[in-house]
């Protein structure tokens, strides 16, 4: 598979900032359509945004909060066409962001009693994860929560990379509803990555099972329960899980790739498209604000009992990507500057996005790219919380 297939298909996955690090220059930065008040406790953010656009990235919206208050700022358009401005209220697809609200469900009904993640998946899911080596039996709740499953990544398959992800599939099939045992059919053609329990490698198809799981235990769709359990809770008015509607609410920006296996020639956009491609792996859709505030709600103990919450932070060595340690849909990153963050990274076709909060829910961060071909994310994150105050 060609790099820029990788990236195109990790435009899925963005488990963490390194997953999306490619730079690629592009056209001179012009000046925000509107003035902003650039504070000097997030002008290095600020500047790290700007330098995102100068790398191609159309552009970017960001809101961070911390002890001073909330500040919001954009940068670059968010329609290639008009050059309309994005505004901090737009409302994104989130990609893999959505693996920390599933994992926030199943630990909740692990805490009420109704499951262990302890329990196999076969327990729930009989039958379902066989082929080629794969065997449910075999392999916990807890093991796809974190990634130790060996389960095949579904997104790797290369009928789905060009069926889904480059140029001709894409515009084909954009907006096909794919069922979840669907999903997993794909990956079970494939061998496992490897035993379970014995290595790390991030997974889509952990969290399509994971949603699967939700709707056993509770007879209801993985995406009511997280609209009950989190999302009105939290009154998170810009967050949904979409299902198979193919647009995002506005207010809203355009969104942009270059299905392409190399990231040049033509940008496309890829705003529609039916995100039961990415199921409860990544289809929701929501807000920088709403993505800070669920976040420091979660690593503030208003979502968990200690318990699960101290499960869910339980890591694992997450691969090779330096400074990053994986627990149960949340990942643990040490800076540059020596601060830890907890967070997740998101991407799906033309979205790139980041929410990451200190361990004392005390500053957050959550920020979207409307371009998925470069961009330096992880820049973003280290200028926030290492730079200048």
């Amino acid at each position: 598979m060609t790099a820029r297939v990788r990236r195109t298909r990790v435009a899925l996955v963005a488990a963490t900032a390194a997953a999306l690090s490619a730079a690629l220059a592009g056209p001179a930065l012009s000046a925000p359509a509107v003035q902003q008040q650039v504070v000097q406790q997030h002008r290095a953010t600020y500047d790290a945004m700007r330098a995102a656009v100068r790398d191609g990235v159309p552009g970017v919206t960001a809101t961070a909060r911390d002890t001073h208050g909330t500040w919001r700022a954009t940068a670059g358009v968010g329609d290639l066409r008009t050059g309309a401005p994005r505004t901090p209220a737009d409302r994104y697809r989130v990609g893999s962001i959505t693996k920390t609200f599933v994992a926030t469900v199943l630990l909740q009904l692990e805490a009420e009693g109704r499951l262990s993640l302890d329990d196999s998946v076969d327990k729930w899911l009989p039958g379902l994860v066989r082929g080629h080596g794969h065997d449910g039996t075999k392999i916990t709740v807890r093991q796809l929560l974190n990634h130790t499953s060996g389960v095949h990544d579904y997104t790797s398959d290369s009928d789905f990379v060009r069926s889904y992800f480059l140029k001709d599939g894409f515009f084909r099939h954009r907006y096909d509803s794919l069922p979840p045992a669907g999903l997993v059919a794909i990956a079970m053609k494939h061998r496992p990555d490897f035993a379970p329990g014995t290595d790390w490698s991030y997974s889509n198809t952990n969290y399509v099972l994971a949603g699967m799981v939700i709707e056993q235990v509770t007879g209801r769709p993985y995406g009511t329960e997280i609209r009950d359990r989190i999302i009105e809770p939290l009154h998170l008015r810009a967050t949904s899980v979409p299902g198979t509607r193919v647009t995002v609410p506005r207010p809203s920006s355009r969104a942009y790739g270059k299905l392409a296996e190399e990231p040049t020639g033509p940008t496309y956009d890829v705003t529609e498209l039916n995100p039961s491609l990415a199921s409860s792996a990544g289809e929701m859709i929501s807000d920088s604000a709403d993505l800070g505030r669920f976040y420091r709600a979660l690593l503030g103990g208003r979502l968990l009992p200690p318990e699960q919450l101290k499960e869910m932070k339980t890591t694992v060595k997450a691969g090779d990507i330096p400074g990053a340690r994986y627990g149960l849909g949340l990942i643990d990153r040490e800076l540059g500057c020596g601060v830890h963050v907890w967070g997740h990274g998101g991407g799906i076709h033309g979205s790139t996005s980041e929410a990451v909060t200190t361990p004392d829910a005390r500053h957050s961060l959550a920020f979207n790219f409307n371009g998925d071909w470069s961009g330096d994310n992880a820049a973003v994150i280290e200028a926030e919380f290492c730079g200048d105050s």
